[in-house]
């Protein structure tokens, strides 16, 4: 049963970070069409929304990867859930622990999803003049 419940946490910590994410490429890639009076959005912007969106995601998912890591990496037995190990790393290795190793998780961050909303959007760019009723 608590194989199953480390799969869990794995669950849960994803949920706000792709909320983050898609919300945050919505709301980007709405704004640049009411700005500029587009039905859709061009391939730029969608490339600077979407490496922005991958920034959102591991702004707000990070901490939770962290605890997540350091639950499922640790010996059985060593913590009793999430809580305990938020607080060996608070105690041991300070709140900035969350966020170690930031700048290269953002460095792979930008391009890794400005490369996947590009290709999203060049897919619907495409699949709209071959199909514009559908």
């Amino acid at each position: 049963m608590a194989i199953i419940l480390l799969g869990l946490v794995t669950y849960a910590t994803n949920i706000p970070a792709n909320g983050l994410y898609f919300l945050s490429y919505e709301i980007m890639t709405d704004e640049y069409k009411r700005r500029f009076n587009r039905p859709n959005v061009d391939l730029i912007p969608a490339i600077i929304a979407g490496g922005m969106a991958g920034i959102f995601y591991w702004i707000g998912g990070m901490p939770a990867d962290v605890l997540k890591s350091r639950l499922q990496s640790a010996p059985d037995g060593t913590f009793d859930g999430i809580r305990a190990v938020f607080k060996d790393l608070r105690k041991n290795d300070g709140i900035s622990a969350l966020y170690r190793g930031f700048t290269p998780v953002i460095l792979r961050a930008f391009p890794a999803n400005a490369a996947t909303f590009f290709g999203i959007e060049l897919a619907n760019a495409i699949f709209r003049q071959v199909a514009p009723n559908f």
